[in-house]
């Protein structure tokens, strides 16, 4: 057997309300690059479902920033930390530099790919100028009192820089080395973006003040303002058309608008959500004009993580791509007349997506869903299942991307839900194993003593894991104990019964899994050992044939049952941990974890 990484669904950028989310073209406008939780994500524009992912920082990053080379990308994170990359070839980390005592807020790199200026939310100094082969000093960041949101580079010689920060103050450098020049004070609020033309003759600054200016390239002296009283709230996003005359902002009024630079006039405006109604998920909180194409493509970003894809004269959006922003903490493949199944994943914020393979595309699920953490995914011929920390159980249709019918309270939070053939839903929460018809419960057995840990269940059996490492067996329509495993010396983790219903696979707390023969009860295989921490999740194929696993320790498995010494795996196949596993066919594997990334891998040569 052989397994090999066959596809990266990326997360969306991480936003946080109030604040700018800087995204990122390459110089020839073909890939998007953002920050989301520990990891940095290249994408694709045309073909968002490719992407690659960098997974060297080791805490939350901020910002991604393409070198005008096109070769590297240097990316900062909340610790003050910059990390240049190559971008073309394995992700191979070049430097790592560390800039300040706090939050990198953005980056810039000058003309040459030679320099960057880090900024952001430091403790001795707010921003620092290095050079990106050796980190070097080439420059002092001087002239603010409180943290710097933006900064910008001049791409010609003589080179000039501009910071903004919250102190209301813009920065004008000379370089290099850079060196300050003149402070300027336009706007009232914090300035949340500056940007230099292509062409080096003009800078613009934006802000919370709602306000527009423009400013001399060369000198920094200020020309005009820019649209006064059109945007009606704080404006977070700021990029050039590669032409020079035009510029685009977006805004926490929903809208994103592109202007004539030299009229000082509005020509297009778009406004995301409902005409007429207040949405802070269409906040807008940042914006890219990719510089290399010549279709006028505009990618907007907003507070839900949306790539809104717009075109240049056109007044509705080309397309908007959805996706996760949170860790993902739940996967099941719905069962589905095509081809390829549906992934179903939910994520700890409670949303909910679809994902359909062939093109890799991802969806919400309408309607009124989980407000907290999704704990299970179950699919069945009747529906998709789910059960979240809100207390509550609730069905979908993955085909119509609805929630159908009403929630239905689980009286504790849940540990996990199953389905029977029959379709008989069943639910284990921390004291109680229930089940439910029509969004009914029907029956609920309670736990004293000990309290349930995970479930599976198919027409003939429920089987319950608790947490004094006991397995219990359940009838599906009573409740009532069929039989009682001896404990494995471990806590079960995860439960899995194979399609066939001969197997149940029990993953541990300690990386072990034991394989139960479901005849007479007996351990059938125990050489399923490779983890070294937390087994949370198991899925078997279609023919039960084989199993594949995924665990805290990063890495995933496929397992054979007629070899069982036989494995082959995936070290760090999710940065932070893998959450879900399951079979999309009998040669893909999907798997999502700690990135909130969707992952398929290609498994060759199954024995």
């Amino acid at each position: 057997m052989s397994i090999k990484s066959e596809a990266i669904w990326a997360p969306s950028p991480s936003t946080t309300r109030g604040q700018p989310t800087p995204i990122s073209a390459d110089p020839k406008g073909e890939r998007l690059a953002y920050a989301n939780n520990k990891s940095i994500f290249l994408r694709s524009i045309d073909n968002p479902s490719a992407s690659t992912q960098y997974s060297g920082h080791t805490i939350a990053t901020t910002v991604a920033r393409f070198s005008p080379s096109g070769y590297y990308v240097a990316s900062g994170d909340v610790s003050g930390t910059v990390r240049v990359w190559d971008c073309v070839g394995e992700g191979a980390t070049k430097g790592e530099y560390h800039i300040i005592g706090g939050k990198i807020n953005d980056l810039a790199w000058d003309g040459d790919s030679a320099r960057i200026i880090a900024v952001g939310d430091g403790k001795e100094r707010y921003g620092h100028c290095i050079t990106a082969d050796s980190g070097n000093s080439v420059g002092e960041i001087s002239g603010h009192s409180s943290q710097i949101n933006s900064v910008s580079i001049r791409q010609q010689r003589p080179l000039r820089a501009m910071t903004g920060g919250d102190d209301t103050s813009l920065v004008f450098y000379h370089g290099a080395p850079f060196k300050f020049d003149t402070s300027i004070r336009k706007h009232q609020r914090f300035i949340y973006g500056v940007a230099f033309s292509p062409d080096g003759s003009s800078v613009v600054s934006v802000g919370a003040d709602k306000q527009i200016f423009l400013y001399d390239g060369k000198t920094g002296e200020p020309k005009a303002e820019v649209g006064a009283g059109e945007h009606k709230g704080s404006i977070f996003g700021l990029s050039w058309s590669k032409d020079s005359r035009k510029f685009v902002t977006s805004s926490a009024d929903q809208t994103i608008k592109i202007w004539d630079a030299e009229a000082g006039k509005s020509i297009q405006t778009w406004r995301m959500g409902e005409e007429g109604r207040v949405s802070i998920p269409d906040h807008q909180v940042g914006v890219v004009w990719p510089q290399g194409r010549s279709d006028g493509l505009i990618i907007s970003l907003n507070l839900n993580g949306d790539l809104t894809y717009l075109s240049e004269g056109e007044a509705s959006p080309r397309k908007v791509i959805h996706g996760h922003q949170k860790n993902i903490t739940a996967m099941a493949t719905s069962d589905t007349r095509e081809s390829k199944p549906t992934l179903v994943t939910g994520s700890s914020d409670g949303r909910i997506c679809t994902w359909d393979v062939p093109t890799g595309t991802g969806d919400y699920i309408d309607g009124e869903g989980h407000t907290n953490y999704v704990s299970s995914i179950v699919a069945a011929p009747r529906g998709i299942y789910s059960v979240g920390w809100d207390d509550s159980l609730r069905s979908m249709d993955a085909s119509a991307k609805v929630f159908t019918g009403s929630a239905a309270s689980t009286d504790g939070q849940p540990k996990g839900v199953a389905v029977t053939f029959d379709g008989l839903i069943v639910v284990t929460t921390h004291k109680s194993v229930q089940t439910f018809k029509d969004g009914q419960m029907q029956k609920e057995v309670q736990f004293k003593n000990t309290s349930p840990t995970t479930i599976t269940a198919d027409d003939y059996l429920v089987a319950v894991a608790c947490d004094d490492g006991s397995l219990l067996v359940l009838d599906p329509k009573t409740l009532e104990t069929k039989h009682k495993v001896d404990p494995l010396g471990s806590i079960i983790s995860t439960l899995s019964l194979s399609p066939n219903g001969r197997h149940l696979a029990a993953g541990c707390s300690n990386g072990k899994i034991s394989v139960f023969d479901t005849s007479n009860w007996k351990i059938a295989i125990s050489r399923w050992s490779s983890h070294t921490a937390r087994v949370t999740s198991i899925s078997w194929n279609k023919g039960g044939t084989h199993a594949v696993s995924g665990g805290l320790d990063t890495n995933v498995f496929v397992w054979s049952v007629k070899t069982p010494g036989m494995r082959v795996g995936i070290p760090n196949a999710h940065k932070d941990g893998v959450n879900g596993v399951a079979w999309v066919d009998d040669s893909i594997v999907a798997s999502v974890g700690g990135d909130a990334a969707v992952k398929l891998w290609k498994v060759e040569a199954l024995s």
